[in-house]
């Protein structure tokens, strides 16, 4: 990025203003940068080292003409700084903008006000998140800012020019540009680095001074080290910065100590599970924060996955053969947690699905104070709190992109006695949640929603709930499940009617949890104030995985596949009624329940498939899965017509808009609906369509059908935008290349 700043001054050439004047080099700026620094042996291994073209002791001389000045020196040292300063600003250039690199802005910003007598305009406060135990320009480093972050925080009456120069005078050295207010700032650094750092000066104190010290420091474990490294920072700099942000300090440390106080209660009672939700707690939370902080994905954070933009390149052709197990069924992962916690006992699950969805569930219940262990191999122990057991949640409570937590968490808290705050990803704050959040406020919740009944949902706690009879306008097992959950917290019965079968996953598990659910038709119902015991669990292999290779087997000549432990269960079997009635050659085998779900191995062959109008029964069993299945419809012999199923207009994307367009730039004839399309299929044995680029909108079930189709494709089908489904469906590129696509997983733009 190119600086046009004619003159850059930089007052303090340490560790820091050495490092930018180096990254200043390295990014290819031409103007001259000079330094002010009362050591002139640093001034002189700067110029030696080809990082500044001149400095000196005296800060007057070198302002002339200079149009950014940066200011690096100690934070008590700024005041001094800034009064001399001031006594020579009209030395410099018209156009002076003033920036600095301390840690702690309210005091700089009461220094700048001191000595210029306002806070001038043109002065852009800010921090470099960045540093090193080394000091001194001989520890400069040109790469130090790279993929790190730099804090400014502007006010009102900062000028535009001087903070987007700024900006990019960070950009140019690689740091990634936030912006907060000074206290935010404050209050946010004095918890997670100037906290950190005391802890560690105070540890390392205590044990320097203990008799057997040399012991202690000589079997010193790497866990030790590594906490303590930190504690090797220049002491005068963090005394200033103690001095200089104290309030903040002193109040995270209160808020540290009443965390320490907590720990030590549990250790002295011998409290197993206390221990294990703090430890638990903090073991996930740092994997989990470092991911929204970073906007990265908290499951590339939690198992070292990719993140960022990906796109797959799937070349076209290929087989389809074997035997594999796809991961365990989302829906049941998500509940199987949420009924685990509110029970009695410990809830032992296998085949958890390890995807973003689950694992943010799973923060989410951390966060209210129930102990968890795992995820390990698809195995989770959720020691249950009960029915009241849920602690009040200390922030925002994030479920990612999973609509289905969203929902079933506003009927699971609405009958709390703590206020909670649901958000989501950007998608999630798109999706309607009106469904939900309207009936609810019939049982008696308060809730508020954004503008369009969307996310962020507040939950007002302690309100009474009453049971209701409710209709459902629409076929949703998300709503149905809401209000069951809120049920179990409200008085008196709660009916819910649907209008078509949706799946029973909730109903099933509350019943294996010793919760009692009637059924007659298209009602169920249950009576509330009951509860929950704890009960094993094995998850099914979700059917909605599973569809991806099922379709790529029937669509392929010559394909045999075997997919095991597959839930069958009659709610979600749409997908395997519609291939049938497509003619897909599919056997089920060694059919068999587990916690209440069946369960079967599915085999499937390829076969000549036709078209056909999709029963508008079989539309709500089967409407996760219609992706997928519009790419058999491509592969059919006629046309397929989907109606009834307006729903996925509101999925993670607009999935009819999106399958549509991407068929088009297969070729693939189509002819969409407001609530359904119309699937030209070519049939036959050769290429049905193209290749070409598609837009999956970041929907990770638009990406694998797209994956799929490359195996009827006459060309390379190149997918943007599949970073998540590695964040839905762990593993999904290996078992695609396991069963015979060619699929390369790249790094898009």
């Amino acid at each position: 990025m190119r600086l046009d700043e004619s003159r850059i001054l930089i007052v303090g050439l340490g560790l820091i203003g050495g490092s930018l004047a180096a990254a200043l080099r390295a990014a290819g700026h031409e103007g001259p940068v000079i330094s002010c620094d009362p050591d002139e042996s640093e001034l002189a291994l700067g110029i030696e080292k080809g990082l500044i073209d001149g400095g000196e002791p005296r800060l007057a001389p070198l302002v002339e003409g200079a149009s950014l000045i940066v200011l690096a020196v100690p934070v008590l040292a700024m005041a001094s700084v800034m009064r001399e300063l001031a006594g020579c600003m009209d030395r410099a250039a018209p156009d002076l903008v003033i920036t600095d690199v301390g840690s702690t802005k309210g005091a700089i910003r009461d220094a700048a006000i001191a000595a210029f007598g306002e806070l001038s305009p043109r002065l852009v406060l800010g921090h470099p998140i960045a540093g090193s135990e080394k000091s001194g320009v001989a520890a400069a480093n040109p790469r130090l800012f790279c993929r790190h972050k730099v804090i400014l925080t502007p006010d009102a009456t900062t000028d535009r020019d001087a903070l987007a120069r700024v900006r990019r005078l960070w950009q140019a050295c690689g740091a990634e540009v936030l912006e907060m207010s000074v206290e935010r700032h404050d209050q946010v650094l004095a918890r997670t680095s100037h906290l950190p750092h005391l802890l560690a000066f105070s540890l390392v104190d205590t044990l320097a001074r203990q008799d057997d010290r040399l012991e202690i420091f000589r079997y010193a474990a790497g866990g030790f080290r590594d906490f303590t490294r930190i504690a090797g920072s220049d002491p005068v700099m963090w005394r200033d910065i103690f001095i200089a942000n104290r309030d903040a300090v002193l109040a995270s440390l209160d808020d540290f100590e009443v965390g320490v106080a907590r720990l030590r209660h549990a250790v002295e009672a011998g409290d197993g599970d206390a221990m294990l939700a703090i430890f638990d707690r903090a073991s996930h939370a740092r994997h989990y924060f470092e991911s929204l902080l970073n906007q990265t994905s908290y499951q590339a954070e939690y198992q070292m996955q990719h993140d960022g933009k990906r796109r797959y390149r799937v070349s076209p052709g290929g087989t389809v053969k074997g035997r594999i197990r796809v991961p365990g069924d989302k829906s049941i992962s998500h509940r199987s947690i949420m009924l685990g916690a509110l029970a009695e006992g410990v809830t032992e699950i296998k085949g958890f699905l390890e995807g973003e969805d689950s694992l943010a569930t799973l923060q989410v219940f951390r966060e209210m104070g129930v102990a968890i262990e795992g995820p390990h191999q698809g195995r989770v122990s959720v020691h249950g709190v009960g029915m009241h057991g849920l602690k009040a949640p200390s922030g925002s409570l994030y479920v990612g992109n999973a609509g289905t937590a969203m929902r079933l968490f506003a009927g699971l808290l609405a009958g709390q006695a703590f206020d909670s705050e649901l958000t989501g990803d950007v998608s999630l704050t798109k999706r309607p949640m009106g469904r939900v959040a309207n009936p609810l406020r019939l049982m008696g919740a308060r809730i508020d929603t954004a503008e369009g009944g969307r996310p962020p949902l507040q939950l007002h706690g302690g309100k009474a709930l009453k049971g209701i009879d409710y209709a459902m306008p629409m076929a949703s097992a998300q709503v149905k499940s809401c209000l069951l959950l809120a049920g179990i917290y409200a008085e008196g019965e709660t009916r819910v009617h649907e209008p078509a079968p949706t799946r029973d996953h909730t109903e099933r598990m509350l019943t294996g949890f010793g919760y009692r659910v009637e059924r007659d038709g298209d009602t169920c119902w249950l009576e509330g104030g009951g509860t929950l015991t704890a009960a094993p669990i094995d998850v099914p292999s979700d059917i909605s995985s599973a569809t991806f290779f099922l379709v790529a087997a029937a669509i392929t000549p010559g394909s045999d596949l075997v997919l095991e432990h597959v839930g069958i269960n009659p709610t979600r079997i749409g997908v395997i009624n519609i291939l049938t009635l497509m003619g897909a050659d599919l056997r089920l085998s060694n059919e068999h329940e587990v916690g209440g779900e069946p369960v079967a191995d599915l085999r499937i062959r390829h076969a000549p498939l036709k078209g056909i109008e999709i029963p508008v029964d079989q539309v709500p069993l089967a409407i996760d899965e219609f992706p997928a299945l519009f790419i058999a419809a491509a592969n059919a012999e006629g046309v397929t017509r989907l109606r009834d199923a307006s729903e996925l207009r509101v999925k993670e994307s607009d999935r009819l808009a999106a399958m549509a367009d991407g068929l088009t730039v297969l070729g693939v004839e189509n002819t969409l609906h407001a609530d359904g399309i119309d699937i030209v299929g070519s049939g036959g044995e050769g290429a049905s369509y193209g290749g070409g680029r598609i837009d999956s909108q970041g929907d990770h079930r638009i990406a694998m059908a797209f994956a799929v189709a490359a195996l009827r494709a006459g060309g390379e089908i190149l997918i943007d935008d599949c970073a998540n489904v590695a964040t839905s469906f762990p593993g999904f590129v290996d078992l695609a290349r396991r069963v015979g696509l060619t699929l390369a997983d790249e790094e898009g733009a």
